[in-house]
């Protein structure tokens, strides 16, 4: 997960949210460690100002998965970053597609040139 330029790991959901409101455009997106769940982690994704949080965890056999709208077939993926590619087309079961991703390190660098 550490090598994944949009995780951030274990910020909390506020921070999360508030990471995504600084980008404020619909569809910016970021991964972070789960705070309820140890081992599972969140995608979480901005639309019309709301933050929309998906858990994705690892089955026994490896691959990954998203809790995604009920209803909708769940798809396994063997890395996540296909997973997050296959959630940045429209109709995957997720409040909208992922469009730009807002990565850690870009996160780190604004943090220095705010200081």
């Amino acid at each position: 997960m550490e090598n994944l330029p949009v995780y951030h790991g274990p910020i909390g959901k506020e921070e999360g949210e508030r990471r995504l409101g600084q980008d404020g455009r619909d569809g910016c997106y970021l991964v972070r460690n789960s705070d309820s769940v140890p081992g599972v982690y969140c995608l979480c994704v901005l639309c019309n100002g709301y933050v929309y949080t998906y858990r994705l965890h690892k089955d026994d056999s490896g691959s990954w998965a998203a809790d995604t709208t009920p209803g909708v077939q769940k798809r396994y993926f063997r890395q996540i970053k296909n997973m997050i590619a296959a959630f940045q087309k429209p109709g995957q079961g997720i409040a909208m597609p992922l469009l730009y991703p807002v990565t850690a390190q870009r996160r780190a660098s604004n943090h220095i040139n705010h200081i």
